[in-house]
């Protein structure tokens, strides 16, 4: 790891599950879709980094979701927290905002598939709303 380099970590809520990430991450994306809010009970708030960035310590406590043909979710098997979401398409993973463990620095770049969020909440602040990934939104 090259001196000065950004160091993130942070855990599952009983800790069983502890990562770090070397490098910078990426702004915070809101994704609204039916599945994102089942897994939370929300949405889920997360940021990308490069998988080779990543380093995950306890992996034997992570289990890994199937959640559709192209993507898997990983959450702790104790706990049951939710951590992280993998595309087979791109060597990147997402990772849940609400368990690092300090300030981050990030601020939000949009938010996604909207056109599925809760009846029970609006979607504030500045950044843009997309109904799927890439179609702005009309109504948010």
């Amino acid at each position: 790891m090259a001196a000065g380099e950004e160091i993130h970590s942070g855990a599952c809520l009983c800790g069983a599950v502890r990562y770090r990430v070397a490098g910078p991450l990426e702004p915070v994306v809101g994704c609204h879709c039916t599945m994102c809010r089942k897994q939370t009970g929300h949405f889920l708030a997360s940021t990308s980094v490069a998988t080779e960035d990543l380093t995950i310590e306890g992996a034997d406590n992570l289990r890994w979701y199937q959640s559709s043909h192209f993507a898997r979710r990983g959450f702790c098997g104790e706990c049951g927290s939710v951590l992280f979401w993998e595309s087979d398409k791109r060597p990147r993973t997402a990772i849940a905002m609400g368990g690092f463990d300090g300030p981050t620095g990030v601020t939000w770049d949009k938010h996604i598939f909207v056109a599925d969020k809760g009846d029970y909440y609006e979607i504030e602040g500045d950044a843009p709303a997309f109904d799927r990934r890439l179609k702005p939104a009309s109504d948010v």
